[in-house]
C-alpha cells in the first residue's frame, strides 16, 4: 500500500466514525451530551487531532456488563455511561424481565450520589414504569446493599443500582440483579451472570436509538418502598446480639459516598453509640475531594481516618467505599501504631465468626479462588462446607446454603439470607461485635488472629498488580506463561501449574493460572475485570514455632520472594 493509499484509508476511517457519531448524536436523547458530542464532531471534521482522538475513544464499542455491570466515564458516546446509555440498557433490561417473568413484575431502582446518578436513575425507572413493569424507587442516595436487601424483602423481578462503586470520580455504573419465580432460592437478589447477562446485553442490542424510547415521568417513591430502608436498618442492626451500650469506641468513614447516614441509623439502633466521624468524608460528594481515588483498599486513603483514631483513642476504624458495599478496617497494633487489615485476615475472622455461631442459617463458607485457602480449613473444623467460587460476588452469593462469604477486595457477605451481595455496613456491625467480645476477654483482633495460625498455620496473602498502557500486554503475558510454565517459586518447586481457563468440576473455566509449590505456597495470575492490569495473588503458609509464636516476619520474606519472582517470570514492570 502506497502513502496516497494509507492516507486514504485513514479519512475513510475517520468519516465511518464521524458518521456513527452522528447517528449516536441523532439518536440521545439529552441535550447535554448532544451538545458535548456536536462540538467534538464539528472539532474533528475541523482536522482537530485531539477531537479525532477524543471522539475514537467515545466510540470504541458499547459498554457491556462485566464482573460489576456497566461501568465506563461519564460523558457522551456510545462507550460512554450517559442517559441514552442508560435508557437503552434499561430497555434491554425491561424486555428481558417481560419475556421471563410477564407484565406487572417488580422492579426496584436505586442510587448512588456520583455525577449523573440523578439522571440516570430518571431514565431507569421512567422507561421501566413505559415498559409496563411496577417500579418500586427507593429514595435517593441510598447503599447498594438497599437494592439487594429489597429484590429479596419486595420480592421483585429485578432490581438496579446506579452506581461506579469505588471507581475514580469521574466514572458511574448501573448494576443488575434478578429476582423472582423463576430463578433458583439461591440465586434470587444476586447480581446477573451467564446466561442471563448475555441475553439482556442481546435486548439492549436490539433497542432501537434511545431517543425512540418510551419514557414516563419516574414515579414517586413509594411509602413500601421507603419502609424498605427503616427495615434493612432494623435487621442490620440485630445482628449485634449483645445487649445495651457498646464498649467500643468506633471512628467512621464514609469517604463521600452514600453509606454514612445509614450506617450512623444502624450504629444508633445497635446501641454502639461511641461513634467519631471524619467530618469531612461522612456526606456525599461526587468530587471525592480528599482522595486521589475513593478506594479503602489504596494506600493514604484511610489516613485522615487513623488520624482521628489516634485523637480519640478509638478501638477500630471503619472504612466504607462509596457504595456501601465494601467495608476496610483498621486496629490499633502491639506497636502503638495502626494498621489495617487485609482482606483476607478480615475474612478469617469473620469466617471463624460465623462458623462458631450456631444460630446462623446455612452450612457453606464460601469465598472466590483468589482469597485465602484459610477459610476452608475453618469450615472444616467447625463440620461445615467450604466452596471456592470464580472471582466476584455474583458468584459467592448464589453458593446454596450459604452462611458467610467473602472476596479479598474487602468484600464480605455476612446476612445472605437477607442481601445476598457484599455488605459494608452488616460488616461494620459484624466487626464491632467482634471488637467488643475481644475487649470483654482482654483480648484484640490480632490475638484472634494468632488462635487462627496457631490452629490451621498462618496464612499469609500479598496482592501483586503489573498496570499496563496497552491491554494487549495483559494477553501477551498470560499466553507466555501457559506455554513456559514455572519450574520454582521462592526456592520451591512447582508441582501444580493448573490452567483455570479450562474449568474443572468445582470451577466454571476463567481466564487465570494457579502456581503452587512443594510448600504449599500458591499464586493465582489473573487479568482484572474492571482495570488494564495484570494481578497475582500470592498466598505462602507456614506452622507456627513449638512455644506458640507465629512466623509473620519469615511469612513477609517469602511474600516478598514470590513477588520477586514473578515479576521475573512474567517480564512485567
Amino acid at each position: 500500500m502506497d502513502h496516497d493509499d494509507s492516507a486514504h484509508q485513514d479519512v475513510e476511517s475517520t468519516g465511518d466514525l464521524i458518521r456513527r457519531a452522528i447517528r449516536w448524536c441523532s439518536g440521545d436523547p439529552d441535550p447535554a451530551t448532544r451538545a458535548e458530542l456536536d462540538a467534538i464532531i464539528t472539532a474533528t471534521q475541523a482536522g482537530d487531532d485531539a477531537a479525532l482522538a477524543d471522539l475514537a475513544g467515545r466510540f470504541t464499542g458499547p459498554l457491556t456488563f462485566g464482573t460489576a455491570g456497566l461501568r465506563g466515564e461519564v460523558g457522551a458516546g456510545e462507550s460512554r455511561m450517559n442517559v441514552a446509555v442508560v435508557t437503552r440498557a434499561t430497555a434491554g433490561v425491561a424486555r428481558y424481565v417481560l419475556d421471563t417473568v410477564g407484565p406487572g413484575a417488580r422492579v426496584v431502582v436505586g442510587c448512588d450520589a456520583r455525577r449523573g446518578s440523578a439522571e440516570f436513575f430518571a431514565a431507569t425507572t421512567g422507561v421501566l414504569a413505559a415498559a409496563g413493569l411496577e417500579v418500586f424507587a427507593l429514595p435517593a442516595q441510598l447503599p447498594t446493599p438497599l437494592v439487594a436487601y429489597a429484590v429479596r424483602a419486595l420480592d421483585c423481578a429485578a432490581g438496579i443500582m446506579v452506581t461506579a462503586s469505588h471507581n475514580p470520580p469521574a466514572d458511574n455504573g448501573y448494576k443488575v440483579y434478578l429476582g423472582g419465580p423463576t430463578l433458583d432460592p439461591h440465586a434470587r437478589g444476586v447480581q446477573i451472570v451467564p446466561p442471563a447477562d448475555t441475553a439482556i446485553a442481546d435486548r439492549i442490542a436490539a433497542a432501537p436509538p434511545a431517543i425512540e424510547i418510551r419514557r414516563e415521568v419516574a414515579p414517586d417513591t413509594t411509602p413500601e418502598a421507603s419502609r424498605i430502608v427503616d427495615d434493612y436498618v432494623d435487621r442490620t442492626a440485630a445482628l449485634r446480639t449483645r445487649s445495651g451500650p457498646a464498649a467500643v469506641r468506633v471512628v467512621l468513614t464514609a469517604l463521600h459516598g452514600v453509606g454514612g447516614q445509614v450506617a450512623r441509623q444502624v450504629l444508633v439502633r445497635a446501641g454502639i453509640d461511641d461513634v467519631h466521624v471524619v467530618a469531612e468524608q461522612i456526606d456525599p460528594d461526587p468530587g471525592f475531594p480528599t482522595v486521589a481515588f475513593p478506594n479503602p483498599e489504596e494506600p493514604g486513603v484511610l489516613d485522615a481516618s487513623i488520624s482521628l483514631a489516634r485523637k480519640v483513642s478509638a478501638d477500630v476504624v471503619i472504612a466504607l467505599d462509596p457504595d456501601a458495599d465494601r467495608c476496610a478496617v483498621a486496629i490499633p497494633g502491639r506497636d502503638g501504631g495502626w494498621r489495617r487489615l487485609t482482606g483476607d485476615e478480615l475474612g478469617a475472622l469473620l469466617g471463624e465468626q460465623a462458623a462458631a455461631d450456631h444460630d446462623r442459617p446455612g452450612d457453606t463458607l464460601a469465598c472466590s479462588i483468589v482469597s485465602s485457602r484459610l477459610l476452608a480449613h475453618v469450615a472444616a473444623a467447625h463440620g461445615l462446607r467450604h466452596r471456592f467460587t470464580l472471582t466476584g460476588f455474583k458468584w459467592i452469593a448464589r453458593t446454596p446454603d450459604l452462611r458467610f462469604g467473602y472476596e479479598e477486595a474487602i468484600g464480605y457477605c455476612t446476612d445472605p439470607a437477607a442481601v445476598a451481595d457484599k455488605d459494608g455496613i452488616s460488616t461494620m456491625v459484624r466487626v464491632v461485635t467482634l471488637v467488643e467480645a475481644a475487649r470483654t476477654a482482654g483480648r484484640c483482633l490480632d490475638d484472634l488472629l494468632d488462635d487462627l495460625a496457631r490452629r490451621h498455620g498462618l496464612h499469609a496473602t500479598a496482592p501483586l498488580s503489573f498496570r499496563v498502557s496497552d491491554p494487549a500486554t495483559i494477553g501477551t503475558a498470560m499466553t507466555r506463561l501457559r506455554a513456559r510454565g514455572v519450574s520454582a517459586l521462592a526456592g520451591s518447586p512447582v508441582v501444580e501449574f493448573r490452567d483455570l481457563a479450562t474449568g474443572s468440576a468445582d470451577l466454571p473455566p476463567t481466564d487465570g493460572l494457579l502456581i503452587r509449590t512443594a510448600d504449599d505456597a500458591r499464586v493465582i495470575v489473573r487479568p482484572s475485570g474492571t482495570e488494564p492490569k495484570l494481578k497475582c495473588y500470592l498466598e505462602v503458609v507456614l506452622s507456627c514455632a513449638d512455644d506458640g509464636r507465629v512466623p509473620r516476619e519469615a511469612a513477609a520474606h517469602r511474600l516478598r520472594m514470590l513477588a520477586d519472582d514473578m515479576t521475573a517470570v512474567l517480564g512485567l514492570t
